[in-house]
């Protein structure tokens, strides 16, 4: 069973994307076909910042270093139920006082 990301976002710099394949045939006079393309064709990717302590920060630190941007893990998007991801990317913490940002993106996936 994957792990669950348990720490929330700032709404602040918080966006999404969703990007749905599809494969299309063109015909003539402008006709064009398309279908779904495979079983998981909606894909989600979010642009996420944390903002908090350094306790809880170095907590979301480890816990994105242990996945390795590879093993999936387990998050809820807002609106939406318990989906997997990976997070192949984010960024190192910037101090602003005793206060660290961090940012992050996050990648659906289909198998952990």
């Amino acid at each position: 069973m994957a792990d669950t990301f348990i720490w929330v976002p700032t709404v602040e710099n918080l966006s999404g994307t969703a990007t749905l394949h599809v494969r299309k045939a063109q015909f003539g006079d402008g006709y064009e076909q398309k279908v779904a393309d495979g079983i998981n064709n909606r894909r989600s990717s979010f642009n996420l910042q944390f903002v908090n302590d350094a306790a809880t920060i170095s907590a979301i630190l480890a816990f994105l270093d242990a996945h390795a941007g590879a093993t999936a893990f387990l998050w809820t998007p807002l609106l939406r139920q318990e989906l997997l991801f990976t997070c192949e990317t984010y960024s190192e913490p910037v101090k602003n006082g005793t206060v660290y940002t961090i940012t992050a993106t996050f990648d659906q996936t289909f198998a952990p």
